[in-house]
């Protein structure tokens, strides 16, 4: 299932337009990104929980020279799921 999909599947459910739920399904992702860039966690009860966590800067190795690397640090956004969202998917 893609994005296009999931607009399909709720625009079917609500009864708004696919452009509408389009619309509302960027803000979200737009606003999750917004919160995890200003360093905060965005909680969603029984969904689970984003967070951006800070990766340290390291020394690699270019694989095809052999040469190594400086990795500078990073932020990586991580999800965890939710208690009720592992439920759900292993039920039977």
């Amino acid at each position: 299932m893609n994005k296009l999909d999931i607009v399909k599947v709720v625009a079917e459910e609500t009864g708004l337009t696919q452009k509408e739920v389009n619309g509302v399904l960027d803000l979200t992702i737009a606003t999750i990104i917004a919160e995890l860039k200003k360093g905060e966690e965005v909680n969603i009860a029984g969904f689970g929980k984003f967070v951006a966590k800070k990766r340290a800067a390291r020394t690699s190795i270019n694989p095809r020279t052999k040469e190594p690397i400086k990795v500078p640090s990073s932020m990586a956004p991580t999800f965890r799921a939710g208690k009720q969202f592992k439920d759900a998917v292993n039920r039977k």
